[in-house]
């Protein structure tokens, strides 16, 4: 069994802006040299979040609006620690995860025909992101 870790760098705009990944983790399953296994994808930091999904605009403008329904940005207990006013950005964060799992076979990726990995970056301004990778598998 071998093991390939690596960091995808991106820039957000923040306010739940959502970048597809996947192109970027397809180059790096290709640059391990890896054929069967699994991916562990994980956000760097406590705003940002990990998931998939059929990465379309309209599906971004869904995101945007459940999440202004489920937590809307507001008075946080948060803000009186910080005063940095992104507790929604944590909360929001939480519920979708730091991170998932995705199994590659034949050097692919396994995701369905509409399926992609995404970063979600909740926090309120716009940032440089990482995303940790290890790929875990054989050759």
């Amino acid at each position: 069994m071998a093991i390939y870790s690596d960091t995808i760098s991106f820039s957000t705009k923040g306010n739940t802006d959502v970048i597809d990944i996947t192109p970027r983790l397809d180059e790096l399953l290709r640059k391990s040299g890896l054929r069967e296994g699994f991916a562990v994808i994980h956000a760097i930091g406590s705003t940002g979040a990990v998931t998939t999904c059929e990465f379309e605009p309209g599906l971004v403008r869904d995101f945007h609006a459940i999440f202004d329904q489920l937590i809307p940005p507001g008075d946080y207990a948060h803000h009186q620690t910080w005063g940095d006013h992104n507790g929604h950005s944590h909360l929001r964060a939480s519920l979708v995860g730091p991170s998932v799992t995705v199994t590659f076979q034949n050097k692919k990726m396994r995701l369905g025909t509409w399926q992609q990995v995404v970063f979600i970056d909740f926090d309120t301004h716009s940032r440089r992101r990482e995303v940790a990778v290890q790929f875990v598998g054989e050759k």
